[in-house]
C-alpha cells in the first residue's frame, strides 16, 4: 500500500502510529502488562498523542503514566477522560469527545464511531466504548474497531470513512471470533485488514489464520498479521 505513515502492532490492541510530519500517536497502549509486546516496545518516550477507544484496562493501559512521562495529549471518551482526570491525567492534556465528533490535530484527524461493547476504569463507569478513525491529511484512514462484536453500522462507516486500514478483534470470548471479524470486514471493505486482541491470554482463542481464511470467502481484503512489535506499514 502507498502510504507516508508508519504502523506497527504492539500485541493485543495497541498500536504506534508515526503520521507524515513525525507525529506519534499510540492506540490503547496497553504495554507494560501485556505478555505479547516486546521489550524495547514496553516504555516508549516519544508520544505525541493517545487514543483510547474504552476503559478497560488492557486498553488504557499505561496511558497515566506514559502521558506523566511525555506531555502527550490524551484523546478519549468524555466521561473516560474525566475518570483520567480524577487519576491524576492534568488537564491541559485532556482532549475529550464523543461519539460522532471529530477533533483535528497537526495532520490527522481523529472521529469517535460506535463500537459494541462495555466500557469502565478503576471501577467505574467510563460511557461507552468506541472505535476510533484515523484520517490523514492527503493519505490513509485507519479504523481501529475497537473492542465490538458485529452491528450494522459498520456498512455505513465503511461508505463513510472508506477504510484503508482496519484494526479487528478477532479473539472471541470479550470480542467477537474470527468468522464475525471477517463478515465485519466484509461490511467495511477495507483495502487491508489486521486481526487484534488475540492470543494475549489463553481465553482469546480466536486464531488469525482461521480470519484470514473467513476473509476470503467473503471479500478481496487483504489480511495482513504482524508479529507483536512488527510494522507493517511504512
Amino acid at each position: 500500500m502507498d502510504t507516508k505513515i508508519k504502523a506497527w502492532w504492539l500485541g493485543h490492541s495497541a498500536f504506534r502510529l508515526e503520521s507524515p510530519s513525525g507525529k506519534v500517536i499510540y492506540i490503547d497502549p496497553f504495554l507494560s502488562g501485556n505478555p505479547s509486546t516486546p521489550e524495547n516496545h514496553k516504555d516508549p518516550d516519544d508520544i505525541d498523542y493517545i487514543l483510547l477507544t474504552h476503559g478497560h484496562e488492557d486498553h488504557v493501559g499505561d496511558t497515566l503514566d506514559l502521558a506523566k512521562k511525555t506531555g502527550c495529549k490524551v484523546v478519549a471518551q468524555v466521561e473516560l477522560s474525566h475518570l483520567l482526570k480524577k487519576h491524576g491525567l492534568n488537564e491541559d492534556q485532556r482532549v475529550e469527545f464523543n461519539k460522532g465528533g471529530t477533533v483535528h490535530f497537526d495532520d490527522f484527524s481523529v472521529t469517535l464511531v460506535n463500537a459494541n461493547h462495555s466500557s469502565s476504569f478503576q471501577g467505574e463507569y467510563a460511557g461507552e466504548a468506541g472505535g476510533i478513525v484515523v484520517s490523514f491529511d492527503d493519505d490513509i484512514c485507519f479504523y481501529h474497531l475497537g473492542d465490538t462484536n458485529i452491528f450494522g453500522d459498520l456498512e455505513l462507516y465503511g461508505e463513510m470513512y472508506q477504510p484503508h486500514v482496519a484494526a479487528v478483534p478477532i479473539g472471541d470470548y470479550y470480542t467477537m471470533g474470527p468468522q464475525e471479524a471477517a463478515i465485519c470486514v466484509d461490511m467495511l471493505q477495507a483495502k487491508v485488514a489486521v486481526p487484534i486482541h488475540y492470543g494475549t491470554f489463553p481465553v482469546l482463542t480466536g486464531d488469525p489464520e482461521d480470519f484470514k481464511e473467513f476473509t476470503a470467502e467473503y471479500c478481496d481484503t487483504e489480511v495482513l498479521i504482524p508479529k507483536p512489535g512488527e510494522q507493517f506499514l511504512g
